[in-house]
């Protein structure tokens, strides 16, 4: 165990088999257990409990009683050497969950950087989040479900097994998702379904007014067309895929439709 400017309060439960990085603390109470690696001045506070095989990124903070890189929740799992991976800058709030993979899944559970969990939050098995991800309290994702960047989730909205979320969706809140959330719009409701664009979503992100423009155009003839799916994908106008935003809402429908 390294002990580069590293704080751990003589409470904490720490294994001697994990690696830390420069100017890490860890509070009262916490239990970090062996295969942990925290990355530079990250912060695992009172009561919290980490364990691995998991790998945290720099300036990860932990809030108490959060639970991270337990174990699967899969009946299926036989405490086969699985892990969890998370990049730099992101925060678990109280009572968050997140859980290592699968052998059946891949055996990883990945999330980006700069993503927000606030309380209550649950990050089932497998599951892959991109960066700049939040998700307010009480959201929840089962297992394999893959999360692009940018993402908002509400409050109590949750998400079935193996769906899709593309980048720059809003999941409303108490939405339950069970079909692919098509990247950069609005799902809400139980079903959830479409409502329109996320367009407060993207003129947050600084995206130009041509290329959301070019999305509503995209979006009316994808979506509001009484056309099969597949034929609207294939009567789109070209030109509309020149801006980085519609070509990734078309990749994402073509895979789906594939």
């Amino acid at each position: 165990m390294s002990h580069r400017g590293v704080r751990i309060h003589p409470t904490a439960v720490v294994a001697s088999e994990i690696e830390l990085g420069l100017d890490v603390e860890i509070g009262p109470f916490a239990v970090i257990g062996p295969g942990v690696r925290l990355g530079d001045g990250s912060r695992v506070m009172a009561h919290a409990f980490v364990e691995g095989p998991s790998t945290f990124g720099a300036r990860t903070v932990v809030h108490p009683f959060a639970a991270v890189g337990g174990a699967p929740q899969d009946v299926k799992h036989k405490g086969e050497p699985t892990r969890l991976v998370v990049g730099e800058g992101n925060t678990f709030r109280e009572y968050v969950s997140v859980h290592r993979g699968t052998v059946g899944g891949g055996g990883e559970t990945r999330i980006g950087d700069g993503c927000l969990f606030m309380a209550y939050v649950h990050v089932a098995h497998d599951c892959t989040v991109g960066s700049n991800v939040i998700m307010a309290n009480a959201s929840t994702l089962a297992g394999h479900v893959r999360v692009g960047s940018y993402v908002v989730f509400g409050g109590l909205a949750g998400v079935a097994q193996f769906v899709r979320i593309g980048e720059g969706a809003m999941i409303a809140a108490g939405a339950m998702v069970e079909n692919d959330v098509p990247p950069f719009v609005v799902a809400a409701g139980d079903r959830a379904r479409v409502r329109g664009l996320n367009r407060v979503g993207l003129k947050r992100r600084g995206v130009d007014p041509e290329s959301i423009a070019a999305l509503r155009a995209a979006h009316r003839h994808l979506f509001r067309s009484s056309a099969p799916l597949a034929e609207s994908l294939r009567t789109l106008d070209p030109a509309l895929t020149t801006h980085r935003e519609v070509a990734t809402l078309v990749a994402f429908l073509n895979a789906k439709t594939a």
